[in-house]
């Protein structure tokens, strides 16, 4: 029977969040004035962004990423890359890389679905040779990031529907396939598929496991 293994990304497979990611961004900036502007605005909106990720993540990711609006496309593929060496690849959890290996030779295809974006997921993708990778992708305009997502827009419900979507597209049975996830704001995906795992859950994602007695696997 075919069947997939669906991860999340931030939280569940790394312990760093979209945050954090466009933090490095902010700190590369090429000019002084540019780098303090930026990091000075995301700190500043740091509250507003957790009042916004309750509201919905993809409500969140409309308002985030127009802080990427301006940066060069060049510029955002060698960050990506030079982000993933120095820092996301010592962020990756030991278990969650095991468990993909385990998963793979028991049949698994090995997929990401992430609500990061595809320059930063891409060398993580190429690193863990995971079977497919899918993540969300900035609208770029005359070489240059608008501040907006390029739709479908993978996040929540979205991702969910995206998930059936795919499996459905690849011959996957859904009731066999298993799914990764740290955030309630995936529980559409994790309930989507016939063998949903909670990674280091938030707590309202603990409180649906374990209502539904789910798997829960604590990373580090």
């Amino acid at each position: 029977m075919k069947a997939a293994a669906f991860y999340d990304v931030d939280g569940t497979l790394i312990s760093t969040n979209v945050v954090h990611a466009y933090a490095y961004y902010a700190r590369n900036v090429p000019t002084i004035t540019g780098k303090l502007a930026r990091t000075a605005g995301l700190v500043a909106s740091l509250p507003f962004y957790a009042v916004a990720d309750r509201k919905g993540r993809k409500f969140f990711n409309d308002i985030f990423y127009r802080n990427y609006r301006g940066i060069s496309e060049d510029r955002l593929h060698v960050l990506g890359e030079e982000m993933f060496e120095r820092y996301l690849s010592k962020k990756l959890f030991t278990e969650m890389t095991e468990l993909m290996k385990r998963s793979r030779d028991e049949g698994y295809a090995q997929v990401l679905v992430t609500g990061a974006i595809d320059v930063i997921t891409r060398p993580l993708a190429e690193y863990l040779g995971v079977d497919a990778w899918f993540a969300n992708k900035l609208e770029i305009v005359e070489g240059h990031a608008t501040g907006h997502l390029v739709p479908p827009v993978l996040a929540g419900p979205g991702k969910a529907d995206f998930v059936r979507k795919y499996a459905e597209s690849q011959g996957y049975n859904l009731q066999a396939c298993r799914a990764y996830a740290d955030s309630a704001s995936d529980i559409p995906m994790l309930s989507a598929v016939g063998r949903p795992v909670a990674v280091n859950p938030d707590a309202q994602l603990r409180a649906t496991a374990e209502a539904h007695d789910w798997p829960i696997i604590i990373a580090r």
